[in-house]
């Protein structure tokens, strides 16, 4: 529930750690079943916009970062953090829905191995273009915009003549500078005197889609590249933690194919291998990872656009894979394997709206595809699209009617959509000549010619501009080669299609973990819950059908072995075989019989705080899974962590008995090495009168080594001091210097057992001491202690004379200074 009460970057390295248990279970949860099965697990966020997913979503990465990344201090974590603050920036808009809307998708793969996170990709699906160069009405451009001009010095403002503007000054511009003035004309602006000019034939309807399109490639192709590079960054030496780009080669090569067969909507054989090894590639590739993603959430703007729609398709495919794995899947398991009395909940299936809108025959956006290749207008392509889908229930007609509008009834509502600006927006293009401007030979802007370098090579092998044109975002089917066609390849939403589809492709090879997002009120005010506006969400996610699913279904299924390999520890000791042996015939039956036993037993121990429904705790048995309600889950799981802290409290009592029946002696000294023996047959020294060998050359000539010394300012008479050892620590970003008072956070006893030291005793820090201890003075001695077993500093203290006794033992700091 987003209650408005924390607008904070949650990536900080200030930000809580406490925050959101609820998410910290569940990433405790990801990881542990990543490490115990090998599968891969997929956080996925759903909600409208303005619910709190992308803000969530920060939260998880920071807590998948502590269970497994090593922390926020870590260099992974503080590249990544700063490469998603820029893109929020770069993504994120106000709209008149929500404040701080997130314009940019992303799906976080986080390679975790062993428990440790190797590596880190951002996977972007950016859709809301145009909002860089027509905002809609009442809406806001994108952070950036604001936040550079708001963090420009005086100097900057002068040299980008941009002294005096606000951010309501600024838009687009396309009068050029007249060449003379005459005595009673205005100045032109100073920013147009500035401009790089490009001269061309165009009146000013064309030179108005030539600027905005220009605007637009450089945007999507900037926050391309940033992505790029944030992926890009690693940290030498270690894997641990590791940033990397080392997208998979085997998906890279497959792209072009998969894309090709997808927006072609062809079945032929060569497009069926290339799905296939695509499959393949990505299965392959994806084990171990623990991925989080926040897409665009469902928006009803007024009036909608083209990205509009396709963010709703996003969102329509989530909740689809969402009543597919939770509700579809567990009943069609049910039936297979004979489970009498199963719970079937009746869902909303929105199978028909996907289809209206994805269709690769008759789609409203394979509709669209073709009315830009027809050029067409908008008027004919809603009629085509009222023609094509006459009578279909999810398609509506806009009130009043209207010539370029028609309405589609989502999940979670109805949505009236204006095609005005569809065709333009889906062709997404931008011309070659204005491309060629960006050449390096006449261009010194060289993060511009970076931008479009595929484009520009292009056109070098061609010649020059042709009139061709290419798409403004970056795709894998832009034109090549001297024959290099009059439009672009593919178009904006037969990308967005390819990418969801083979995003769809990967998280069905993982574990999903569903966190449903509600949004508390439409204003956005803190501690505000409107009921109306939370019912309306409670709906459109059928959030109390999987209450019921939970309650009195069986939404968890697991096999034999693996239940046996969960929850060995109830079992008893000759039922363990029985249970963990293979799979087939006569032992499959026997694990499900010993199954059977155990859980049995666990119903008829099965104690408060246990749900107090009869019908909570339930299970059933099928051929081949043992199937099992929320609450018998969470029973099997309370019970299985008791007997797991018994036994590790048994474990360490015995060793704490033994260690205390042990004698305190001293550790033996180390043995003497023996002198090693001459080596048998050496020759007899030489005879008398014989004239000794020539010494060996030396290995390093002194002429060089002067000469090397008096090069750098070296002298070998007086060689340079040792720098002397750092005089402070620094805790939480803060230096605190030496000497301090510290708290023993562990029992630490030195080499020879004379000197021990119990957790919260207080000691005297004089200063580093070698490598990973630090120089404690205890009892008028100094002696070294590991860094590991002393709790970080709390604070600043006066500096105290070395030679100053040991402060009284005082009491421990709090449980949550011990970090």
């Amino acid at each position: 529930m987003n209650a408005y009460t924390d607008a904070s970057n949650a990536l900080t390295p200030a930000a809580a750690r406490a925050q959101r248990p609820e998410l910290a279970r569940l990433v405790h949860d990801a990881v542990r079943h990543q490490a115990d099965t090998g599968c891969p697990q997929a956080i996925i966020l759903s909600g409208v916009s303005g619910s709190g997913k992308t803000y969530a979503s920060m939260v998880l990465l920071r807590r998948l970062f502590d269970v497994a990344g090593g922390g926020p201090e870590t260099d992974a974590f503080k590249h990544l953090a700063a490469a998603f603050t820029v893109l929020r920036s770069l993504g994120a808009a106000g709209t008149l829905a929500n404040s701080h809307s997130s314009r940019i998708g992303h799906f976080i793969e986080v390679q975790v191995t062993d428990g440790a996170l190797y590596r880190t990709k951002i996977h972007c699906y950016f859709l809301d273009q145009t909002r860089v160069v027509r905002p809609p009405p009442g809406e806001r451009n994108y952070h950036i915009f604001y936040q550079m001009l708001a963090g420009l010095a005086p100097d900057e403002r002068l040299q980008l003549h941009l002294d005096g503007y606000t951010a309501q000054d600024l838009r687009y511009d396309v009068r050029p500078p007249p060449r003379r003035l005459a005595a009673t004309s205005p100045p032109p602006p100073r920013h147009l005197i500035a401009a790089y000019i490009v001269r061309g034939a165009a009146g000013p309807a064309h030179a108005a889609c030539a600027r905005d399109a220009h605007a637009l490639a450089l945007y999507c192709r900037t926050v391309a590249t940033i992505v790029r590079r944030a992926n890009s960054l690693k940290r030498l030496g270690s894997t641990l933690g590791t940033l990397s780009s080392d997208s998979n080669d085997s998906v890279r090569d497959q792209d072009a194919a998969s894309r090709r067969a997808s927006t072609a909507g062809g079945r032929s054989r060569a497009g069926a291998q290339g799905m296939a090894a695509l499959n393949d590639a990505v299965r392959h590739a994806t084990d171990g990872f623990v991925g989080i993603l926040d897409m665009f959430g469902f928006e009803d703007a007024a009036p909608s656009r083209l990205e509009h729609l396709c963010a709703n398709l996003c969102a329509e495919t989530m909740q689809h894979f969402y009543n597919t794995h939770v509700f579809k899947s567990s009943a069609e398991s049910c039936r297979e394997e004979g489970v009498a009395g199963a719970l079937e909940v009746e869902y909303v299936d929105n199978v028909p709206c996907i289809d209206l809108v994805s269709s690769l025959r008759a789609g409203l956006l394979a509709a669209l595809d073709a009315e830009c290749a027809a050029r067409g207008s908008p008027e004919h392509y809603v009629a085509r699209i009222r023609t094509a889908h006459r009578g279909h229930p999810r398609l509506g007609e806009a009130r009043p009617p209207h010539a370029r509008r028609f309405a589609v009834r989502h999940y979670a509502g109805e949505v009236v959509y204006d095609a005005a600006e569809f065709l333009d927006a889906n062709r997404d293009c931008v011309p070659d000549a204005l491309l060629a401007a960006f050449d390096s030979r006449c261009c010194e802007f060289g993060f511009a010619t970076h931008l479009f370098g595929a484009e520009l090579k292009a056109l070098a092998a061609s010649g020059g501009a042709t009139g061709a044109l290419f798409r403004a975002s970056p795709t894998a089917l832009a034109p090549a080669g001297p024959a290099a066609p009059a439009a672009p390849a593919s178009t904006l939403t037969q990308d967005f299609h390819t990418r969801l589809d083979n995003l769809l492709r990967t998280l069905v090879h993982a574990r999903p973990h569903f966190v449903r997002c509600l949004r508390a009120n439409a204003a956005e005010t803190p501690m505000l819950f409107e009921r109306a506006v939370v019912a309306n969400q409670v709906r459109a996610l059928q959030i109390l059908e999987t209450v019921q699913l939970m309650a009195n279904g069986y939404p968890h299924r697991m096999r034999f072995r693996a239940f046996g390999a969960r929850y060995r520890a109830l079992w008893r000791r000759g039922e363990r075989c029985a249970a963990g042996g293979a799979a087939g015939g006569a032992v499959e039956r026997e694990a499900g019989a010993a199954c059977a036993r155990v859980l049995r037993a666990v119903a008829a121990a099965a104690a408060p705080p246990a749900p107090s429904s009869p019908a909570a705790v339930r299970w059933a048995l099928g051929k081949r899974h043992v199937f099992l309600s929320e609450g018998m889950r969470q029973v099997l799981e309370r019970m299985r962590r008791a007997r797991r802290q018994a036994a590790a409290e048994c474990i360490q009592a015995a060793w704490r008995r033994h260690r205390a029946r042990a004698p305190r002696t001293a550790a033996p000294a180390p043995p003497q090495r023996p002198r090693p023996a001459p080596i048998t047959g050496t020759p007899p020294p030489d005879p008398p009168g014989l004239p000794d060998p020539p010494d060996p050359p030396d290995k390093c000539d002194a002429t060089l080594v002067k000469r090397t010394c008096s090069l750098f300012g070296l002298d070998l008479e007086r060689p340079p001091p040792l720098p002397p050892s750092r005089a402070y620590t620094v805790s939480n970003g803060v230096k605190l210097g030496y000497p301090q008072q510290r708290v023993l956070a562990a029992d630490w006893a030195d080499e020879s057992g004379a000197l021990r030291l119990r957790a919260g005793d207080t000691v005297l820090a004089l200063g580093a001491a070698r490598r990973g201890h630090v120089a404690v003075q205890v009892l008028g001695r100094t002696v070294p202690v590991p860094h590991s077993v002393l709790a970080p500093p709390r604070a600043l203290r006066p500096r105290a004379p070395p030679a100053a006794p040991p402060a009284p033992p005082v009491a421990p700091p709090a449980p949550h200074a011990l970090t």
